[in-house]
């Protein structure tokens, strides 16, 4: 592998540390200032926010300026935001209103570097590596950084409230001083208008049969997940009974569950293909959140149900992205990336406060059947629309592409 590959890994290492302690602690933060489902879900809505407010600027962003400076320049806003979150907590000025302002940066800084660095792999890894390649950062991200940040999160919150974001500080400047060192394409000059960039984008990604499925099935994810994560931390306490320590471990499962995907995602994909890949792993989604609706509180079966989800959704990821990087003209890659998370993720803030409004009115079971329910539209939509003949479709124009560039 090339030595940019080796820095982009080695800058998701130390940036995931840093945004992987602000998202575990925010939630717990919070927990500590109010309790109401209502107003605790309002940290999640705001801080997914930027995926729909901010995805589709990014793209022209990452497509017409340097994408390692764009990827310096997202490590340099968490470090900013993890510095007031730590000062706060330092100095008694935690507020809910803060952790609001707190939680919008530092998504907006992980919707710049999370489609810079997805723009960056075709360009420092050959085409035929983009799955494996996908999987690694995949499971930094993800895994191995996740499988040690959640208790250590929760530790650090018992220790102060604002200690993890003193580490996430110098995780987010070690980061950023990591992609300096990174070599990428010159951004390739525009001289239309950035809306007309934009509306460029989103027609490619609507126009193409096989991703606007991904995306639509994305979507519909999303809004189940996002409705049920911003749950889990009122979930672990007061349907599980376990405190901070117990909510970093459950997420923990969750890691766990990522690193053991890994090692057979390429094996899977391989053998099943993408189509079948996509299809199972919407199947194993419904039931994984449909288990969590109906099992009784224990938390050592709960921990083995969110390993299981957490392993079938990387399945789905590695598939995903791939399939937008190897379906995608390089010169829009960044837009089509960011489209779809605006169009995909866009829904997460709907989910978020869908999930505060049902556990307050219903319990936090019936967020996770909610939820489940869903996700179902999700795999009705990947069944319809991922067929194995729709990614032979999608690979002839590929091709087809290709061909017409070197001619």
């Amino acid at each position: 592998m090339s030595r940019g590959w080796r820095r982009l890994q080695a800058a998701a290492v130390s940036g995931s540390v840093a945004e992987g302690l602000m998202l575990t602690a925010l939630p717990l933060v919070a927990v500590t200032i109010t309790t109401d489902p209502r107003e605790v879900s309002l940290v999640n809505v705001v801080g997914q926010s930027p995926w729909l407010l901010l995805s589709l600027f990014a793209g022209v962003l990452i497509d017409r300026v340097r994408r390692s400076s764009v990827l310096v320049a997202a490590y340099a806003v968490q470090a900013c935001a993890a510095l007031v979150l730590a000062v706060a907590g330092a100095s008694g000025w935690l507020s809910l209103p803060l952790l609001l302002v707190v939680a919008f940066v530092v998504t907006s800084a992980q919707v710049l570097g999370d489609g810079a660095s997805g723009a960056l792999v075709p360009e420092v890894v050959p085409g035929h590596r983009l799955a494996a390649a996908n999987t690694r950062l995949m499971l930094i991200d993800r895994g191995v950084v996740q499988f040690v940040v959640p208790p250590a999160a929760g530790v650090l919150v018992g220790v102060a409230l604002g200690a993890p974001a003193w580490v996430a500080v110098v995780a987010a400047v070690v980061a950023a001083v990591v992609v300096r060192g990174l070599r990428s394409t010159p951004a390739t000059p525009s001289e239309h208008h950035p809306v007309r960039d934009i509306a460029e984008g989103l027609r490619y990604l609507v126009r193409t049969r096989l991703l606007l499925s991904i995306t639509v099935a994305v979507a519909l994810g999303s809004f189940a997940s996002s409705a049920a994560m911003s749950m889990f931390v009122l979930y672990a306490y007061e349907v599980l009974h376990v405190g901070a320590v117990g909510y970093g471990v459950l997420l923990t499962c969750m890691a766990v569950g990522w690193v053991a995907s890994s090692f057979v995602v390429s094996r899977v994909v391989d053998r099943l293909g993408y189509a079948w890949s996509m299809r199972l792993a919407q199947v194993g989604m419904v039931v994984t959140m449909a288990l969590i609706a109906v099992l009784p509180p224990w938390a050592w079966a709960i921990g083995v149900v969110v390993f299981a989800e957490s392993a079938i959704v990387m399945v789905w990821n590695v598939c995903s992205q791939s399939s937008r990087q190897r379906f995608t003209p390089p010169g829009l890659l960044g837009r089509v990336l960011t489209s779809h998370r605006a169009l995909a993720w866009g829904l997460t803030p709907l989910g978020a406060l869908t999930g505060g409004l049902v556990a307050a009115g219903l319990g936090q079971r019936a967020v996770w059947l909610v939820g489940a329910v869903v996700q179902v539209g999700a795999l009705v939509t990947a069944w319809i629309g991922l067929s194995p003949r729709a990614f032979r479709e999608a690979e002839l124009a590929a091709e087809g592409r290709r061909a017409a560039a070197v001619g």
